[in-house]
């Protein structure tokens, strides 16, 4: 199996094809108002995946949101959030230095990646469509060689995909340092252990900003992104429906949800050559 999916749709003579990309909400099943912002995007067509949170507070209560919707579901592997179900986690930067010193505990993390993966097919009945990580912590070393192994042995005949942190090929993309940051902790490497495990993954990822902008300015960002963006990349957000206190980035989330549920939203799609498409469904064209 290749590490993309091709394009193999059809367009009017004439036309150029729409470039299909994956517009995916991340951090299902954290709180109520980011499940309900979620959701809602999802019944407006505005997504084609959802990360979800296993551990999460909210998400046995709301997963039924999510019945029936023409998006891929996949686990948003969690080592950062305590949510005082996890065996294991840490704070994102002592949970790096101790990955790349290869620190971390080999039996734990496999323990935590299945019961998250168990907990995700004991509310969803089913193998998730895809497999991420909050903060981006699928890639980095240790853990995305534990996951890719408890992959390989849980569903050998599941193509389900993966996502990739490599930014897109744009020189002047807002936030590159960070972007670069991001895919410098293991796009690359995960990419290459991906494709040897036959998993396929997006090409790209767009969404990286540091949350701290206006309604706007991120209506200015997603337009970019959606210029920028190529056949097969992953675009992430975080919507919510209302800030919450006690969850992160409450404003920016609200401004998110607004942005991407705006009229004109599908108009600026069309405008930017783009189609929203279910990565999992791309293995058959």
């Amino acid at each position: 199996m290749q590490n993309t999916y091709q394009n193999t749709s059809a367009s009017p003579p004439g036309q150029l094809p729409l470039k299909r990309i994956t517009i995916c909400a991340d951090d299902f099943g954290m709180e109520n108002s980011v499940d309900h912002g979620i959701a809602d995007l999802a019944r407006r067509d505005r997504l084609s995946a959802v990360s979800c949170m296993t551990q999460g507070p909210s998400l046995r209560a709301n997963a039924s949101l999510l019945d029936g919707l023409l998006v891929d579901l996949g686990l948003h592997l969690n080592f950062t959030e305590p949510f005082g179900k996890s065996e294991f986690h840490l704070p994102l930067s002592r949970l790096i230095v101790a990955s790349y010193l290869r620190l971390l505990p080999k039996a734990k993390l496999a323990t935590e990646i299945n019961r998250q993966l168990d907990s995700f097919e004991s509310c969803f009945k089913r193998p998730p469509d895809y497999i991420d990580g909050h903060q981006h912590i699928h890639q980095l070393p240790v853990i995305r060689e534990i996951l890719l192994a408890s992959i390989g042995q849980r569903y050998p005949q599941h193509p389900l995909w993966l996502r990739s942190t490599l930014p897109a090929d744009d020189a002047a993309r807002p936030y590159r340092l960070k972007t670069d940051i991001i895919a410098r902790l293991g796009a690359r490497k995960m990419a290459a252990l991906a494709a040897i495990a036959g998993l396929p993954m997006n090409k790209h990822l767009l969404g990286v900003y540091d949350f701290s902008a206006s309604r706007e300015e991120y209506k200015a960002l997603l337009l970019h992104w959606f210029q920028a963006a190529e056949e097969d990349d992953v675009l992430m957000c975080h919507p919510a429906i209302t800030a919450e206190a006690s969850v992160a980035f409450g404003q920016q989330r609200v401004w998110e949800h607004s942005v991407l549920a705006d009229p004109d939203f599908p108009n600026w799609l069309v405008s930017a050559g783009l189609s929203i498409t279910q990565l999992s469904k791309r293995s058959t064209g």
